[in-house]
């Protein structure tokens, strides 16, 4: 027991120090590109900095996976360096044995990492994603699901419209029973108008059949001067992309908000496969970190006097990059629907881990 304590507390310390590390690391260069970015939008270096620890959180999150065999690649390394695993081999304990211990922490740190991290990363992005749109557009441009429906808001040169709609379809460019609610720069209510459909063509939103109430107007009774009109045009500067992204970017979305959040995509007509795959893989980031320590551990349980340390160190590291890509790749077969959800999420960690475990027993035994 104090053996495993010892190896938990060493790996989770060089865990730590990785993670410290690729955090001001990607501090510093986000900061850098932030500065290139918005060079014409007058932001102080405070500002630049506080957007890049907004956005940190989540690029390290993504990682952790690549600090998770580093930090195995250093203890083992350490342990070889020093002859500790020569000692606990004489002393009977085997590799698997002696993994057990950082292949628990791990698998904590996973836990930990989705339960507490991923909620606080998905929020600096969120925040993060809100302050860079001022930025870029000066007008700011939000959407939201509810169980009712989907809003949204765009800005312009003449004010800002709210829109609501009741269902939308896959790629956001029609929507049906919607409202849109026009007010100016100050606030005020100008016209409300009430469509069957409206449909997103080339910067404008093209409405279908309804009719629409100017508010606001001396001397005017809304209901009394209210029209109907066939069809109407109204300019627009948002795309379908735009409307995707603000939805469809999972790392936005706290694990614990997920699936009631794919509920309303699905109530609201979109398409929920990313999510559920995006889903499914956090879920899976445990068994992967476990996997990560094995490949880690793969290659660098031998003494160092056995010679190729170097070698076998590059290796190992282009094994856990490997396995990094592939779980990227998985997910994004998935997203498209050409692999099963659980194929895409489940799949690369457990192949990971039999691949790993392959190569120990093939190291240890020979």
């Amino acid at each position: 027991m104090t053996l495993h304590f010892y190896l938990s507390r060493r790996f989770l310390w060089r865990f730590l120090y990785l993670f410290s590390g690729f955090f001001a690391i990607s501090v510093l260069t986000d900061a850098t590109a932030l500065l290139g970015k918005f060079q014409n939008a007058n932001i102080g270096i405070a500002d630049t900095f506080r957007l890049a620890v907004l956005k940190a959180p989540n690029g390290v999150y993504q990682l952790l996976p690549v600090i998770v065999v580093l930090a195995a690649l250093l203890l083992l390394l350490g342990l070889s360096r020093t002859s500790e695993l020569v000692a606990t081999r004489a002393a009977g304990t085997s590799a698997l044995r002696t993994l057990m211990a950082p292949v628990i922490t791990a698998f904590l740190l996973g836990v930990i990492g989705i339960i507490a991290f991923n909620p606080l990363a998905s929020a600096t992005m969120r925040k993060f994603e809100s302050e860079t749109g001022r930025y870029k557009s000066g007008t700011l441009s939000s959407f939201s699901l509810s169980r009712e429906g989907l809003w949204l808001r765009q800005g312009g040169d003449t004010g800002q419209t709210v829109i609501f709609a009741t269902r939308a379809n896959f790629n956001a460019t029609r929507l049906s029973g919607v409202t849109f609610f026009e007010f100016s720069d100050a606030g005020i209510a100008l016209r409300r108008i009430e469509t069957a459909f409206a449909t997103l063509k080339s910067g404008a939103w093209h409405l279908g059949p309804g009719k629409f109430w100017e508010i606001n107007k001396p001397g005017q009774v809304p209901d009394k001067t209210a029209r109907e009109f066939d069809q109407m045009i109204l300019a627009s500067d948002l795309t379908s992309d735009q409307i995707l992204d603000s939805f469809g970017d999972p790392s936005t979305i706290s694990i614990w908000e997920t699936q009631s959040f794919i509920d309303r995509l699905d109530i609201s007509g979109f398409s929920t496969q990313r999510h559920r795959v995006h889903f499914q893989v956090e879920l899976a980031t445990p068994l992967l970190l476990v996997g990560m320590v094995l490949l880690g551990a793969a290659l660098t349980m031998r003494h160092n006097r056995a010679g190729r340390t170097g070698l076998m160190v590059l290796f190992t590291v282009l094994l856990g990059l490997g396995a990094y890509i592939l779980r990227d790749f998985a997910e994004i077969l998935g997203s498209s629907g050409a692999i099963p959800v659980s194929a895409a999420a489940w799949g690369p960690p457990i192949a990971v881990i039999l691949f790993a475990l392959g190569l120990i027993l093939h190291m240890e035994d020979g």
